[in-house]
């Protein structure tokens, strides 16, 4: 059924990256027939033992990609055209499948592939880990991550980031942090994701999109190291693997987003993060995540509401 939507409503997608998965993150998408084909189909390629971790990297990359790209296929029936689809880390691989550039098959491979790539870089660079930083503007967190070897990785706000660097100096990085009167919290994660470490995973990467035949696009991508519109393929293949080792913009994605006129926008799943950024930075975007949704009744009911 093809629905009428305002002529100045525009949809933002967000595709999420890793931290909300769990183990009921397909069940929603499953509930229609075109979900739960496509997540039948990606969970049988990944082809993951019952005990498999959903939080090592190896296999959260995959099934993140695939539960973002199973619930899209759920509701892309009644959803209105994106006019701008955006992903966090791993979510900008993912958001490529949404868009139509290429099937959830070979999205969901090339997730396989970098978190390949990623391993390896974090095996030959040992001890890496990540830390959330919020509390201190972020001139002054660079002051201190340079202090203490550590990067920055993704930029989430004005006094909120994510950086990476050597374990080793993690405790006396957060204790500086802690004494300029920010706050940290140590992520469960052995690769410095967006930083340097990552840097000899970029070119094979790269190689890697470079072999997959690129469809065109239905909307445009928001580049997370940019936060500038991508709509070919060379921009992609460039974006996707420089990001491996570049930082994140993602305060700028959603101020992008905000200036290019998105009215709207809904998060993919699994998990919220990034529908509670986007309503905190711009409240005046209605947001949600399909997380805040029992049926894809509902999910329908809300896009035709707030499309009106």
């Amino acid at each position: 059924m093809t629905m009428s939507y305002g002529a100045h409503s525009r949809l933002l997608l967000l595709c999420p990256g890793q931290g909300g998965q769990h183990a009921a993150m397909f069940d929603l998408a499953r509930s229609s027939p075109a979900g739960d084909a496509t997540a039948g189909t990606l969970l049988a390629g990944l082809a993951l033992a019952g005990d498999a971790d959903i939080y090592a990297n190896r296999n959260a990359q995959p099934l993140i990609v695939a539960a973002t790209l199973a619930m899209w296929e759920s509701i892309r029936a009644f959803a209105p055209q994106p006019a701008l689809v955006a992903g966090y880390s791993i979510g900008e691989l993912a958001a490529y499948g949404v868009v139509g550039a290429c099937p959830p098959e070979t999205a969901v491979r090339l997730a396989v592939e970098r978190a390949r790539l990623m391993d390896g870089c974090a095996l030959a660079l040992p001890g890496q880990t990540l830390t959330a930083i919020s509390g201190l503007a972020l001139p002054r967190v660079a002051v201190l991550l340079a202090e203490h070897d550590f990067y920055m990785s993704i930029e989430n706000g004005d006094d909120a980031c994510i950086a990476g660097g050597p374990a080793a100096s993690a405790e006396a990085l957060e204790r500086a942090v802690h004494a300029a009167g920010g706050r940290s919290t140590r992520l469960p994660v052995e690769v410095a994701s967006h930083t340097r470490y990552m840097q000899a995973a970029v070119a094979p990467f790269a190689t890697a999109l470079q072999q997959v035949e690129f469809k065109p696009m239905v909307a445009p991508v928001l580049s997370g190291i940019g936060a500038t519109a991508v709509t070919t393929k060379a921009q992609a293949v460039d974006q996707l693997s420089r990001q491996l080792a570049e930082t994140i913009h993602w305060a700028g994605c959603m101020d992008a987003a905000a200036e290019a006129g998105i009215t709207y926008a809904l998060e993919l799943g699994p998990g919220a993060a990034l529908s509670r950024m986007l309503q905190s930075r711009h409240p005046h975007i209605n947001t949600r995540s399909v997380a805040d949704f029992r049926t894809l009744d509902g999910i329908r009911k809300w896009l035709e509401r707030v499309a009106e």
